[in-house]
């Protein structure tokens, strides 16, 4: 279990975290591709119900 953590906290040291900008970059890139994948499948369900609702009613 010892030598693990070792690994582990050698490993660490290796890893290169984001600076400030990198970081803000990102975060702007996740939020909106979630906004954009939430927004194209809202109107996908928009559709899909629309067409629904003329077939079926």
């Amino acid at each position: 279990m010892i030598g693990f953590l070792k690994n582990v906290t050698r490993e660490l040291k290796k890893v290169t975290w984001p600076k400030g900008k990198e970081l803000t970059s990102y975060t702007i890139t996740v939020i909106s591709t979630v906004l954009f994948m939430a927004l194209f499948f809202f109107l996908v369900d928009l559709g899909v119900s629309q067409v629904i609702e003329i077939f079926f009613e």
